[in-house]
């Protein structure tokens, strides 16, 4: 008895990430540690790797309100090669992470999704190959490529990519399949399996997407008209018009409310109002800042807007009619840091 209890509590000891100190009172202690020293805290042992990069470390963070978000940014260079960026923002200050999996490297139109702590990047073509079903996984806290997992159902690119109740959906684009434009996958990580659906109200050539109100909503090109797939009973139906109407640029969800940078006429910032079912003009940026086609990433009540070369303006939406002279916002800006141009594809954040 006495051997048995003896083993037993050497165990206990070993099992721990530092002997002697109760678990739930170390876990509330490295929850607390910036995101940004991470990485050195992985070098301690191989026991708080496996840990710091656990999907229970990162929901524990979660849980209490302590995870930071960065942003990923999905660019291309000027020789064709993809690559992928990230920003701390607190370190207000772009950098480079892992190189994207071979496969991918020249690659075109490929879907962009983040679940928890991984990002997913999907299908996509180039000038030797058609749309492809590649799902390939980016692990965020272990900085590493899971280079490839179980396919879509249907080869595309060019296609919006969202992700809705734990789920990832490819939806519409170009493929070997003439009708994946008015088709969408929906792909469950989990069990890894990937479901094909197909309706006549999906929109073609769509070129912006957002989920809001555990909804799915598309639009189309200029002319097009928008869609919107609701989660709950499964159904794609038109976006009424009023809504559609204002929908001119790429669009973000903060919180409950939705904002749009029309870039028509330099770039204005506007939100739909739900209970008037009108678009409100927020405030415009200068064009000295933002001349460019860009893209939107919220984090609280900030809008990152990312333009060429990952050059951002940073929205405070909470603030912004404070801040306003004379129609014009006042914003915060990330230059970038490097000489290269590069365009970005698209952008999400990751919190952890």
């Amino acid at each position: 008895m006495e051997t048995e209890s003896s083993d037993q509590s050497k165990e206990t000891q070993t099992s721990s990430l530092i002997t002697g100190f109760p678990d739930d009172i170390l876990n509330l202690c490295l929850a607390r540690v910036p995101r940004s020293h991470h990485m050195s805290m992985k070098c301690v042992s191989r026991r708080w790797r496996d840990f710091v990069c656990s999907d229970d470390f990162c929901d524990y963070r979660n849980k209490f309100n302590l995870s930071e978000s960065w942003i990923y940014a999905l660019c291309r260079n000027a020789s064709g090669r993809v690559f992928l960026q990230v920003l701390n923002p607190s370190k207000r200050a772009w950098r480079r992470v892992s190189e994207v999996p071979p496969h991918v490297t020249f690659r075109d139109g490929m879907g962009f999704a983040v679940l928890g702590k991984r990002l997913f990047v999907l299908g996509g073509c180039g000038w030797l190959e058609d749309g492809t079903d590649d799902v390939y996984c980016y692990d965020a806290a272990l900085n590493t490529w899971i280079h490839l997992l179980p396919p879509l159902s249907t080869k595309r690119c060019f296609f919006a990519c969202e992700t809705l109740d734990g789920k990832v959906m490819a939806i519409g684009g170009l493929g070997v399949n003439s009708k994946a434009s008015q088709t969408w996958d929906i792909y469950d990580p989990l069990k890894k399996a990937c479901v094909s659906c197909s309706d006549a109200n999906v929109v073609r050539d769509i070129e912006d997407s957002f989920v809001m109100d555990g909804k799915v909503y598309v639009r189309g090109g200029a002319g097009s008209s928008a869609a919107v797939y609701d989660g709950s009973t499964g159904v794609w139906k038109r976006v009424d018009d009023d809504m559609a109407a204002g929908w001119l640029g790429p669009a973000v969800v903060v919180g409950d409310d939705l904002y749009v940078l029309d870039q028509s006429f330099g770039a204005t910032l506007t939100m739909w109002c739900k209970e008037t079912r009108m678009w409100i003009r927020i405030g415009k940026l200068s064009q000295l800042v933002m001349t460019q086609q860009c893209r939107l990433v919220s984090i609280g009540s900030n809008v990152y807007v990312i333009g060429k070369d990952c050059s951002t303006v940073v929205i405070d939406v909470e603030n912004v009619r404070k801040t306003m002279m004379n129609g014009v916002m006042v914003c915060s800006s990330i230059p970038k840091t490097w000489d290269d141009h590069i365009d970005v594809i698209c952008c999400k954040s990751i919190a952890i």
